[in-house]
């Protein structure tokens, strides 16, 4: 059963990193603040990491130290490991790649489209394109869970 505590500590950071970054998505910030607020979103996201590596493993002290065996509480081997974060990589690079694929082609694909209302078809292609490298990232990270 989860405490009090852990439930609302994680909701109370969750908005602490978001809080800056409320005026830049309604759009009342200068160019300088919004660096400022974008520093402070990256910092409060490292933090966060920090503050729940730091969490994790004294929670895994503690059990260590009240006599539980916690290498038998894991039940798989550092290959396996290996092949879930390989997954993880696969599935999040690929969406990184699709996101800047289609953040090169779906302006130009507008701006085409914007020209000659015949192009609507072939701007359309490219877009879908940069999407398929995501969908082939999250098949490949798949077909490697299955192996696992």
């Amino acid at each position: 059963m989860l405490s009090k505590l852990e439930i609302i500590l994680p909701l109370v950071l969750v908005v602490l990193i978001t809080l800056p970054l409320v005026k830049a998505f309604m759009g009342k910030t200068t160019k300088k603040s919004a660096k400022v607020r974008l520093y402070t979103h990256v910092s409060l996201f490292f933090a966060l990491v920090l503050f729940v590596f730091i969490w994790q493993s004294s929670s895994v002290a503690v059990l260590a130290a009240e006599g539980d065996v916690v290498a038998d509480g894991f039940a798989g081997s550092i290959a396996q490991g290996l092949g879930f974060i390989g997954a993880a990589l696969t599935t999040g690079m690929s969406a990184l790649g699709a996101g800047i694929a289609v953040a090169a082609a779906a302006p130009a694909a507008i701006g085409a489209f914007s020209e000659n209302e015949k192009n609507f078809g072939k701007s359309l292609i490219f877009v879908a394109l940069g999407e398929g490298v995501a969908i082939y990232g999250l098949l490949i990270s798949i077909l490697i869970i299955n192996k696992l």
